[in-house]
């Protein structure tokens, strides 16, 4: 292989042919915007979407107001790359933390939970919770966000219950969904008590 090509290969009924086909390069200012997604996303993790002022953000980045807003076209764009990079990071985590094999929800359960309130996630569930309380007063744009995460949770849970038919397994992911949510709901308001009377974990 040669450096910046990549090789696919073209079938036909007499032969096969080898075709070489550029990769993209990534430019200084692809890499620039990356680089700023990533620092972003790190501040929005740690001090949250309220704390992600244009200047914050800016700050965060390492750059200034002006400069941000030449590789992104408003904040709305802003806030909506870093919560790209923020998703991917999440799917990455969870798809790690999956149960190695299908579980009836009584199994599953408990073990989801305990791996919503592990130290390194709860950065991402405070967020879930902000852009929720967010669209729960009607801001469109973190309902749509809110939807895809919740999507995204609803996917999680579905792939790792044994429950049939499908219709039953949606209706236990929705109930894990909800029970996972309210427990969240209760560690951010420090009832640690109530989480362990009620499900057994802390």
């Amino acid at each position: 292989m040669t450096s910046g090509r990549q090789f696919q290969t073209h079938v036909t009924t007499d032969c096969v042919h080898t075709l070489e086909l550029p990769v993209p390069t990534e430019t200084k200012s692809d890499k620039r915007r990356r680089e700023i997604l990533e620092r972003l996303a790190d501040h929005v993790l740690a001090d949250g979407l309220s704390a992600s002022s244009l200047r914050a953000l800016a700050e965060a980045a390492r750059t200034s107001d002006r400069m941000l807003l030449y590789y992104f076209k408003d904040k709305n764009e802003i806030i909506a790359a870093t919560l790209g990079v923020i998703g991917s990071r999440l799917e990455a985590i969870l798809t790690g933390r999956m149960a190695p094999h299908p579980l009836p929800l009584a199994k599953l359960q408990p073990r989801l939970l305990k791996t919503a309130l592990e130290d390194d996630l709860w950065p991402y569930m405070r967020m879930w919770l902000e852009i929720s309380a967010l669209a729960a007063h009607g801001d469109a744009f973190y309902q749509a966000v809110g939807k895809q995460l919740a999507e995204q949770f609803l996917a999680w849970g579905t792939q790792q219950l044994d429950t049939t038919p499908q219709k039953k397994r949606d209706a236990e992911a929705a109930s894990l969904l909800l029970t996972i949510e309210g427990v969240l709901l209760l560690k951010s308001v420090g009832m640690d008590a109530a989480i362990k009377d009620a499900v057994g974990i802390s």
